[in-house]
Formats: C-alpha cells, sequence, structure tokens
C-alpha cells in the first residue's frame, strides 16, 4: 500500500501481526510509524507499550520475547526494529515461522530499505500492512508541497513557488518539509508564498548553487562552473550530495533530450521530463540542452550511473576528482 495513501485516509490502523515500512524516505517513514503509533495504542502510554531496537543488532529470540510479553495497562505491544534490513537477511526463515503462529498481543513494525515482493516473507505479510515508504514521482512533488503547506502551515504555496522549491531543494519530503516551516514564519502575515520568497530565503541553498553549475554548464564555461564547485568543496559539502543534486536536473535534461529525438518540442519535451515551468527554469534548461547537444544527452543516464558507481567504490579515483571530470564533461565545448 502506497504510504500516502495510507497516511491520507486518516482512518484507526488495524491489528496486523507485522507492519513494514518500506522504501527510503524516512519523513515519509516517520509519519507513517507515527500514525501507527497513535492509531494502534490510542489514549496508552508508550513508554508502556513500545519498545524500539536496531536493525544490526536486534535478535529475533529478544524481539518474539518482547512481542510475547502481556502489556501493562494497554491492550497491545508494539515493537519497532529501525532499519531492519539485516535483520530480516538474518532472520527471514524464522519470521516466516513467526507470521505462520503470530503473538496476540504484540505488533512488529520493520523499517527496511528493501523489500523486494517475490520472498516467501513479503507475501506472507497483508498488503495493507506492507506501506511503500517512497516519495511522488517528480512532477507530483510541486502539487505535494502545495497541499501540505496549506494544511500544515496554513498558508498558499503558489505554483511557480512550489516549483522553484522543488528545483531548489530536490526531491527529499523531509527538507521540502523543513523549508516549508520555515517558509511560513518568513512570510509572516502574509497568507501565500510566491517565487520571490522562495528565491529569497532557500536560494542560498546548496542547490542553489548547483543551479549555478548548470547555469556556467549552459554557458559552457566550464572554469567558472568548477570554481563554483570548488566552493561548494570547501563549505564542507560532501561530493555524493553533490552529485545527488546535479543528478536531478540531469535526469530531466536526458529525458527532455530522448523525447525531443522522439519527435517532440521542446517545451513538450520538457513538460513531460519534468522540468518546472517557470520561465527562469525553461530558459536555462533550454540553454543547457543546446550546449550539450544530442550526443551527450543521450549519455547522459550513463555517465550518473558511472559516476554513482565509481564514488561507492567502483573508481579508484578521489570522488571530488570523478565530479570535477563529470563537470568538465558536462561544461566544455562540443568536439
Amino acid at each position: 500500500m502506497d504510504a500516502m495513501a495510507f497516511l491520507d485516509k486518516g482512518t484507526r490502523p488495524k491489528k496486523q501481526p507485522i507492519y513494514v515500512l518500506a522504501g527510503d524516505e524516512d519523513f515519509l517513514k516517520r509519519r507513517c510509524q507515527h500514525a501507527l503509533i497513535s492509531g494502534l495504542l490510542g489514549d496508552a502510554d508508550p513508554s508502556l507499550a513500545l519498545s524500539v531496537y536496531p536493525g544490526d543488532k536486534a535478535d529475533l529470540s529478544t524481539i518474539r520475547g518482547e512481542l510475547e510479553t502481556l502489556p501493562f495497562l494497554c491492550d497491545l505491544r508494539l515493537v519497532i526494529v529501525e532499519q531492519a534490513d539485516p535483520f530480516v537477511t538474518k532472520h527471514r526463515s524464522g519470521l516466516e515461522k513467526y507470521l505462520e503462529k503470530p503473538s496476540g498481543c504484540g505488533i512488529l513494525i520493520l523499517d527496511v530499505k528493501s523489500w523486494p515482493g517475490t520472498t516467501k516473507l513479503a507475501k506472507a505479510v497483508p498488503d495493507p500492512a506492507t506501506l511503500v515508504c517512497k516519495a511522488p514521482a517528480g512532477f507530483k512533488l510541486a502539487g505535494w508541497c502545495i497541499e501540505w503547506c496549506q494544511a500544515q502551515y496554513e498558508r498558499k504555496l503558489l505554483k511557480n513557488a512550489a516549483e522553484l522549491l522543488v528545483e531548489l531543494v530536490g526531491a527529499q519530503m523531509g527538507l521540502l518539509d523543513s523549508e516549508l516551516a520555515k517558509l511560513a514564519v518568513f512570510v509572516g502575515k502574509k497568507s501565500s508564498i510566491d517565487a520571490a520568497d522562495v528565491d529569497a530565503l532557500v536560494g542560498r541553498s546548496r542547490s542553489a548553487n548547483v543551479f549555478k553549475i548548470m547555469d556556467a554548464v549552459g554557458d559552457g564555461k566550464p572554469a567558472q562552473a568548477l570554481g563554483i564547485l570548488s566552493e561548494l568543496f570547501e563549505e564542507g559539502e560532501a561530493p555524493l550530495g553533490i552529485v545527488g543534486a546535479l543528478g536531478s536536473q540531469l535526469r530531466k535534461l536526458a529525458m527532455a533530450g530522448r523525447l525531443y529525438r522522439l519527435g517532440a518540442s521542446v517545451d513538450q519535451a520538457m513538460d513531460q521530463a519534468g522540468v518546472a515551468s517557470w520561465p527562469q527554469a525553461r530558459a536555462s534548461a533550454r540553454l543547457q540542452m543546446k550546449h550539450l547537444g544530442q550526443s551527450r544527452l543521450d549519455k547522459l543516464y550513463d555517465w550518473l550511473v558511472d559516476i554513482d558507481q565509481g564514488m561507492k567504490g567502483g573508481n579508484p579515483l578521489p570522488e571530488k576528482v570523478q565530479l570535477e571530470r563529470l563537470i568538465v564533461r558536462l561544461a566544455r565545448e562540443r568536439g
């Protein structure tokens, strides 16, 4: 079940032997975990009915003991195993056996990154109890920001402001929520948040400097792009984090380039690729696509895979050097 659909329902969760929070979006996991705790325990004191264990140290016999222990002054006992991938890998067969005859008073919540649906264990967990915690597709994030800002912070986030915010911050929902909270305070008594507000408050972030790198790429200025990159390094930014911010824009350019090659107009291609529609974003993307040319646009996915694998140990060069080489590839003149 999609985590956002689960949260939107707002109904009290049913008792299940195991709940699984699967995926890499920690913001959704935190909200789902909170919804499960409050929904399942009701008015009971969590300190009397809730236990939390780290996945790399948890032992199945201990967890089963907790699940079988009758709770004090409440009907249920919740046991959470955080970062539970190693726990699941080590005790998969034991968990399968547990599900055949689960505790009558305990509920186990597993927080995992990976949860392949083809495994026997995954098939044994009912679909409503498997909450997939992944951020919405890129083209839906601006809409989510608008809805979330209104519901949580009682401010109207204008569409162009939402698009700019996603471009600057990226696809991490927790960071987007944090910036929305700051924006709600920043605008004071104003009932709405516009693009100028986002630019003024959020535009000083790492992602904004990454945009400056991409602008230098579009202008064909490798020295300028490397200079901005050097400033980010000096500020203590991790190369892998910068690659993540760069990758978001490069994937959009790659998709737009592919759609354009298949016959779409540039605007149609950018629409389908999720490039923000505010004028500055479109103008910058046009320049970047023109500078890169079709040959390099077709290679962007491969380059992103290469640097991702390289930074995870597949390349002996230092991470900074790998990133600098990518920037030069992007910014130098064609030919």
